[in-house]
């Protein structure tokens, strides 16, 4: 069967690319991924071109489909690979471009062989054949689901890695006082004495959907989302524009919560939902209050993944902090083939050492988590 490129997602009809998904989730939508392009949030100058791979059948249809991109800096991935291209470098091997097969900017994990999984592989076996003759040095899949794991691992030359998120699972919680019910005496009392101090300060909170925002109101959320950017001297990722296109394309899965104070917009968070979670993806504010980040980024989604009879919360890619407030770690995956013989080697011994830090790394997290031991 032909296999197509396509540059820019908006060649291929909505209907023809989530008729590949097997699950809800919201980023692999035609919708999202086109709206990242569409914004100019990727393209250009950003450091990712996008390429997409589809494989054809004979009356057109689209049978399997990579979303890929081509690469040229390592920026907004969540995957970190800055070693391996700054080893090269220094040995006159050149990293980049490399291949992406991921959802820029989301450490999310789910689908990335989209459609079937016997088309699929063949899409990877052609593009990993095709890195020399494409001038790429690599080839990356990121944050897969573990339906992918016997995909890789049958295949020479794909090298496994690991890595620890932690993630919120709802127990059947009647509401937040019943999960705090489940915690150890102390770390109950620090997480209500937290809550207490946001409250004390006159704060409160309004959650939205995406179509019940005003376009000044999305001004005030993309504001703080580019202020935690600004802050430690960096651009944002994403662009005012893309924010709009969302809301205009799939405003069903987005909830904002609207931090007040007197009335006055002080603090956002930004997540979207699906069936069976709430994905928290950005936080910003305006002014500095005591314990608002907790408030906003985790209370508030416990919250209405509870209300909503959510299974969990991926409040994102950051760690610790979330462990004492009942996030417990997960293992991530992503799948890695390096064209450099002697950088394949040397990276897969690294992996090997890393995969075992890693579960350890888990285990020790496991064991600190805060819950009452009955």
């Amino acid at each position: 069967m032909p296999i197509q490129t396509v540059s820019r997602l908006a060649e291929i009809e909505p209907q023809q690319w989530d008729a590949l998904l097997t699950a809800p989730q919201p980023f692999l939508r035609h919708a999202f991924l086109s709206s990242l392009e569409d914004s100019a949030s990727i393209g250009g100058r950003t450091g990712w071109r996008p390429l997409h791979r589809l494989l054809i059948d004979a009356k057109g249809a689209v049978q399997a489909a990579l979303p890929l991109y081509r690469k040229t800096n390592s920026n907004g991935e969540y995957v970190f690979d800055w070693a391996w291209a700054d080893a090269c470098h220094r040995a006159g091997i050149e990293y980049y471009p490399k291949l992406l097969c991921a959802v820029p900017f989301s450490p999310v994990t789910g689908a990335r062989l989209l459609g079937d999984p016997v088309a699929a592989g063949q899409l990877l076996d052609q593009l990993a054949a095709g890195l020399a003759e494409g001038g790429h040095s690599s080839l990356h899949v990121n944050f897969t689901e573990p339906d992918a794991d016997s995909i890789f691992r049958g295949r020479d030359g794909w090298l496994e890695r690991i890595g620890c998120q932690f993630h919120w699972h709802n127990r059947g919680y009647r509401d937040f006082q019943d999960f705090l019910d489940s915690l150890t005496s102390r770390k109950r009392k620090q997480l209500r004495k937290e809550r207490e101090q946001v409250a004390g300060q006159g704060v409160d909170f309004e959650w939205r959907a995406g179509h019940q925002l005003t376009e000044a109101e999305w001004d005030f959320v993309y504001a703080c989302y580019a202020n935690t950017y600004y802050v430690r001297g960096q651009a944002p990722y994403l662009t005012r524009s893309f924010f709009s296109l969302l809301a205009e394309r799939m405003p069903e899965v987005i909830r904002v919560v609207l931090a007040r104070q007197g009335g006055r917009m002080v603090a956002m968070a930004f997540s979207l939902v699906d069936a069976h979670g709430l994905y928290g993806r950005y936080w910003g504010c305006l002014a500095e209050f005591d314990r608002l980040h907790f408030e906003t980024c985790f209370y508030q989604g416990i919250d209405q993944a509870i209300a909503a009879g959510l299974s969990r919360f991926d409040a994102g890619a950051q760690g610790e902090h979330k462990l004492i407030r009942g996030f417990e770690p997960v293992i991530t995956r992503s799948w890695h083939y390096l064209r450099h013989p002697g950088l394949r080697a040397a990276v897969s011994e690294f992996l090997e050492q890393e995969r075992v830090g890693v579960r350890r790394y888990a285990e020790a997290a496991r064991n600190a988590l805060p819950y009452r031991q009955d």
